[in-house]
């Protein structure tokens, strides 16, 4: 059974058990604080499960793609080294919602596996939750019963709450869960030892393949359980997992998911798959990783260094790291593997084909950039190498800074020491790591009481802002947030006109006001689908009618930002062609910022069509056309542009500003009419990443603040030269004046350069066979390089010894020829070290040549005649 058929066949069985089959959701996750990517394919129903929202589907299926690099799911240092953990990988599951529990969950699990799959149930094992006194939890003796109808009972295991009690986080619902091993071994090694021995002891042939979780109580934070309204089930198969099983191999690379990968790879590296272990990892890292990358990108996230773009880069590093250093692959090849991986996902995956362009571009871009850093790494490895040749092992905290500023592996370094016949101080780099990882956990820190319910009813929070900027308002409940700089509160309304941060519009501000207070809502939130409103201060009577009011002149201005953006994607599309695509935006009440896929730099006059086009369109008042509730197939069927990377519901909300030139799903606030914008400008235009641009733009009263800060430096300017007709031109004779100036100052500083070398080549004193030379120059640490390299062209045996104050600092330069370095074993970094006492200085360099700074200029002579003692001693 191949891998396509394996993912067809599960969602064929459970679309036969009345499920709903939906699509995986993005990877990327957005408005959830708690979590960067899906690691769980429960993730999207995290809001059904909480009571956020109503259940729309009581049974659902579907193949989740998850990503598992940081936080609690972290698998990232066994990618490669061993045969089942990933970054990326996929999630098979079932869910019901307050539909059915245990018993149906365990005979369809043991169902597909066994009749459909046709797995031997002999080496299927299976544990449920054994109890826990600490939650007052006796064992599930209910699943147990279930089982042992179709499971003979030596094969039933009682488990931890480690290993069988799940929860989604420190909070939140949770409960126990009934996992399903299967041991792959062979007939020898399992009449050896009993798969049951080895079920949790993470032995890679006998492995967990599905989890059924039955979700039941609510962890409160302070820890205590309390029963939900309703059960539910929560399962997940790992697709990879069943794979290797159903294909009968012993390591999921080894199936045909990951093969046409490393079969690639190896071609590329001319390496055989299965010649040696280093090798063999390398190629499994790479084809993991580069998964994890493509699904990242195509789902919205760019490689950075914030947040989730620094998970990804991370991870596209490591996969650079693993070829550079065991395959030979020194220039970009993982871009290269991006074809395969499109033509062999891409049927369940539509959107790595319509992405394939763009994602291939940011890899090859990303890896150019790394390549180039690691570069940088080795050459200041070299240098440490060289300035530290007494050395009996690479400083930890040296190790630290090659890992942490240039991307090295430990292991790396490690090689390259090698090489050198030393050794790494690894508890130095160990405790580098820890105060990085201490500092990232101190700053994340945060503390979240448990909701306070102030009045019962639904968590669905009724949304008024589109046609309200007030309302009549009831607090439903609050919760208290502490972080290492200030303690806040959040708010649950039953109904709000405050717009909740989410597709790049920031969250509204505004007040909360009963007849004997008023409150500042700070910022509005998305938690997932709860509309949180932000707040320093609790009301004194919780339980008061309020009014709440939003800021309407930052929200006016958000407006105008907002629907300005849409005008811009279209004149975008208009003026550089239909393959422009949004790629992330924000609009608050100062500007607006859009990311956009293009392979090259915007012209000045391919800005200035842009702006002709919006500012025209703003001209015409065009009104909007609002629509609500439009049914998905329908607002594509009108043109609507849906953005990659997001997830949308059955119905969604369409802004059209002219039929034929902007139609959008949105679900921002926008401008009555185009007209209300006034007026838009582009100041700026960069891009952040391999055919990726980035505009920033201004629209209303902050283009005429620019125009008039414009009129008054040109007006300034013109001062300068005595308001002459024609100041460009003034300004242009200038900088020509100012070159040539420029260049006779050259020419007289290298006249002399060229008398001071030979006055100084005529000073040389023969010591000990050393044409030795020292001299206070008058000049800067460029004249003093200069002259140095000129001297050492046509002085033999040299041993130069410069000394020269600028801006009241001491520099001192020493060069020695290339001859002596050798002969002589002398060494200029370590004679500048010893002289650069005499300056309160320091400094380094390479054996032939060094320079050192200090604080001391009344130190200069001392150093000269320092060196000279060195050289005669």
């Amino acid at each position: 059974m191949t891998s396509t058929e394996v993912r067809r066949t599960f969602l064929e069985f459970f679309s036969s058990k009345q499920h709903k089959i939906v699509p995986s959701a993005p990877m990327v996750v957005k408005n959830d604080p708690t979590l960067m990517f899906t690691n769980a394919g429960m993730n999207q129903f995290k809001d059904i499960f909480l009571g956020n929202l109503p259940v729309k589907y009581s049974r659902i299926a579907d193949t989740q793609k998850c990503l598992r690099v940081s936080g609690k799911h972290n698998d990232l240092d066994e990618v490669g080294h061993d045969t089942y953990h990933h970054t990326m990988f996929e999630m098979l599951g079932n869910w019901s919602f307050g539909d059915y529990f245990k018993k149906e969950a365990i005979d369809w699990g043991w169902e597909l596996l066994t009749k459909v799959y046709g797995l031997n149930g002999e080496n299927l094992y299976v544990t449920v939750f054994g109890g826990d006194e600490g939650d007052g939890l006796a064992p599930d003796d209910e699943a147990r019963d279930y089982w042992k109808r179709i499971v003979p009972e030596e094969r039933i295991l009682y488990g931890s709450k480690k290993d069988n009690f799940w929860e989604m986080g420190d909070t939140g619902p949770c409960g126990p869960c009934s996992e399903i091993h299967i041991d792959l071994r062979s007939d020898e090694d399992k009449t050896q030892i009993p798969g049951k021995n080895l079920v949790n002891r993470d032995h890679p042939q006998v492995i967990e393949i599905w989890n059924l979780v039955f979700i039941e109580f609510n962890r409160k934070a302070d820890s205590s359980l309390e029963q939900l309204p309703a059960k539910h089930v929560d399962t997940g198969m790992g697709f990879e997992r069943l794979t290797m099983a159903l294909q009968g191999k012993k390591s999921n690379y080894d199936t045909d998911v990951f093969q046409p990968l490393i079969q690639a790879i190896a071609n590329m590296a001319q390496i055989k798959y299965g010649d040696a272990p280093e090798t063999d990892i390398a190629m499994r890292v790479i084809a993991d990783h580069v998964r994890a990358i493509a699904f990242a990108i195509a789902d919205g996230q760019i490689p950075s260094n914030n947040k989730g773009g620094y998970v990804i880069r991370r991870i596209l590093r490591r996969a650079v790291r693993y070829g550079f250093t065991f395959l030979g692959f020194k220039d970009p090849f993982i871009n290269q593997i991006i074809p395969i991986l499109v033509k062999e996902m891409g049927e369940f995956f539509p959107e790595l084909v319509s992405q394939q362009e763009i994602i291939t571009k940011v890899v090859a871009e990303e890896e150019h950039s790394f390549l180039r850093t690691l570069a940088q790494g080795i050459k200041r490895f070299d240098n440490y190498i060289e300035t530290n040749q007494d050395a009996t092992f690479v400083d930890g905290k040296f190790a630290f800074e090659l890992f942490d500023t240039y991307g090295f592996p430990i292991d790396l370094t490690e090689l390259m020491a090698r090489e050198k016949g030393l050794k790494v101080d690894m508890e130095g780099f160990r405790l580098g790591l820890e105060e990085q990882k201490n500092r990232s956990r101190q700053a994340a820190e945060k503390d979240t009481d448990d909701w306070v319910e102030i009045r019962s009813g639904s968590n669905n929070t009724e949304f008024l802002g589109y046609d309200f900027l007030d309302a009549d308002v009831e607090i439903m409940k609050f919760r208290k947030v502490k972080t290492k700089k200030e303690t806040f509160y959040q708010l649950v309304l039953n109904k709000t006109p405050f717009y909740a941060e989410s597709g790049g519009q920031v969250g509204d501000k505004g007040i909360l006001e009963s007849d004997s207070e008023k409150v500042f809502i700070r910022d509005t939130q998305k938690e997932n689908d709860l509309i949180i409103h932000i707040i320093d201060k609790l009301p004194a009577d919780l339980s008061a009618s309020f009014v709440a009011k939003v800021d309407g002149e930052k929200r006016k201005l958000t407006m105008n930002n907002h629907s300005a953006t849409h005008l811009m994607h279209s004149a975008l599309k208009s003026v550089l062609g239909k393959h422009v695509e949004q790629r992330g935006s924000l609009v608050d009440e100062n500007r607006l910022r859009f990311d956009f896929s293009h392979f090259a730099k915007l012209t000045d006059e391919e800005i200035r069509q842009v702006e002709h086009i919006v500012n025209s369109r703003i001209r015409e008042n065009i009104r909007i056309d609002e629509k609500r509730n439009v049914p998905i197939d329908e607002a594509k069927a009108m043109g609507a542009a849906a953005l990659f990377g997001e997830k949308y519901g059955d119905f969604v909300r369409v802004i059209t500003f002219d039929p034929g030139f902007s139609v959008e799903f949105c679900g921002g606030t926008h401008v009555p009419a185009t007209g209300q914008i006034g007026m838009f400008k582009i100041v700026a235009e960069s891009a952040i990443a391999a055919g990726i641009r980035r505009i920033e733009a201004i629209t209303a009263g902050k283009v005429e603040d620019l125009l008039y800060e414009q009129e008054e430096l040109l007006n300034n300017f013109k001062e300068l030269f005595k308001n002459q007709k024609e100041p460009l031109k003034a300004a242009q004779a200038m900088i020509h004046e100012k070159k040539n100036l420029e260049k006779q100052l050259e020419e007289m500083k290298n006249e002399k350069i060229a008398t001071l070398k030979m006055i100084l080549k005529n000073k040389a004193e023969k010591i000990n066979g050393i044409n030795f030379i020292s001299h206070k120059l008058d000049g800067d640490m460029q004249t003093a390089k200069s002259l140095a390299f000129q001297l050492k062209d046509i002085v033999d045996d040299l041993v130069l010894v410069l000394g020269n104050e600028e801006g009241g600092k001491a520099n001192l330069t020493v060069m020695i020829s290339d001859k002596l370095v050798i002969e002589k074993q002398l060494n200029a970094g370590n004679i500048i070290r010893e002289i650069a006492r005499e300056i309160q200085g320091g400094g380094g360099g390479q054996p032939h040549f060094a320079t050192a700074g200090g604080k001391n200029p009344s130190g200069i002579d001392a150093a000269l005649s320092k060196a000279k003692l060195i050289i005669t001693g």
